[in-house]
């Protein structure tokens, strides 16, 4: 059904259009066949580059659309709903411009940002590892000074658009233990000592590398460590309260796909000689997706607004990537049982759709770990100052 939309411009309206008619013309019509061959869509991500879409909340000074997180966001939406791994792809590649626009010098901003929000390079956001997944400031890949340069050492796991990404954002251990002796480092993909591991077999999201990234002895340059040392653990939590809304905005789009998806087919299928649509114990079912539904999209709208208006929104974040994710697994699997048998084959893209909404509810932080910060914010603490610490699967 049509998404009511309430936007701040008429500007804004002409970029969710083009959007709309992107994901029309070239994201639904392959996203079956590329999904099933793990097929990276590299080309999409270009012309969305070239469209203006990979730098939106960002300067117009550096290339960016500067647009406000309200609009942002529900251009990812649009995406998500025509598919997932694009949808979350620009949402990790907006993530990865982060550390640069916020805590990177205006030389270091003059040099990078243009690439990034032009849409000329894809990055890529490395974070966790394999012993350090909810309890990111245990990280032990390292980064050792050499005159001028650092030699990093480790590996990442869990990398979104790893072995295609033409730079990462890399947390690594410049200091002692703890959250304190972690900094950032800006890495581009082609340094030597750097190699990208095979891509994973996932549940869903095949088209969607993911992947681990070996570090062995990569020379990097100290004029590509980003803020001070021992600032990275703050750009982390910084970048993952934006990265949650994105994926509470992708959940939101694949959500609305389902749905919209299986009202369709309940008002075409007909048993005892009417629609199943008519049927009340079914026509219910769609009642309470719907509901959730936009449910999960005001609340991420809403966080986004405190964010535009400057205000504390970090624990809003977490509540709409807790809700948005947890509603999307939910209406995906009941957008099967609508279908019936038809929704457990490949003929239709319900089974897809239930397969993909599975990983929203693990990366940026498990709902277990959102829950977490919630109810730290509940009393008025940081969840990153003891205790288990945020996660980061993207």
């Amino acid at each position: 059904m049509p998404v009511s939309r309430t936007l701040p411009s008429d500007d804004a309206r002409a970029l969710l259009d083009l959007t709309v008619d992107l994901a029309d013309r070239e994201l639904r019509p392959r996203v079956s066949a590329d999904e099933k061959a793990a097929r990276f869509p590299r080309d999409v991500f270009a012309t969305l580059g070239r469209s203006g879409l990979l730098g939106l909340p960002y300067p117009e000074e550096f290339g960016g659309g500067a647009q406000t997180y309200e609009v942002y966001l529900q251009v990812v939406e649009e995406l998500a709903a025509a598919w997932l791994a694009v949808g979350l792809g620009v949402s990790v590649h907006t993530l990865s411009a982060f550390p640069v626009a916020s805590f990177g010098t205006d030389q270091q901003k003059q040099e990078f940002l243009p690439g990034m929000v032009g849409g000329e390079l894809l990055g890529a956001y490395c974070l966790s590892e394999t012993v350090s997944g909810s309890d990111a400031a245990a990280l032990v890949t390292s980064a050792v000074r050499a005159g001028d340069d650092y030699r990093i050492r480790g590996t990442k796991a869990w990398v979104t658009h790893g072995g295609v990404a033409d730079y990462y954002n890399v947390f690594l251990r410049t200091g002692g233990s703890g959250a304190g002796g972690i900094s950032t480092v800006l890495v581009d993909a082609a340094t030597p000592g750097i190699t990208p591991q095979p891509p994973e077999h996932k549940m869903g999201m095949s088209s969607s590398p993911t992947s681990q990234i070996v570090f062995d002895d990569a020379v990097v340059s100290t004029s590509r460590l980003l803020g001070e040392e021992g600032q990275g653990f703050r750009i982390a939590l910084a970048a993952l309260d934006g990265g949650r809304l994105g994926i509470a905005a992708c959940a939101v789009g694949l959500a609305q796909a389902a749905l919209d998806y299986a009202v369709a087919y309940a008002q075409e299928r007909k048993q005892f000689g009417q629609a199943i649509l008519d049927f009340q114990g079914l026509s219910f079912m769609l009642t309470d997706m719907a509901t959730q539904v936009a449910a999960a999209r005001a609340l991420y709208l809403d966080a986004a607004r405190r964010r535009d208006a400057g205000q504390p929104y970090g624990p809003q974040a977490a509540m709409a990537k807790l809700f948005a994710t947890d509603m999307v697994m939910r209406v995906t699997i009941d957008a099967v049982q609508v279908l019936g048998g038809a929704g457990y084959v490949e003929d239709h893209p319900a089974e897809r759709w239930m397969r993909e909404a599975k990983v929203l509810q693990i990366v940026e932080g498990t709902n277990q770990v959102q829950r977490l910060v919630i109810a730290r914010s509940l009393s008025g603490r940081r969840a990153a100052t003891s205790g288990p610490r945020l996660s980061h699967s993207t």
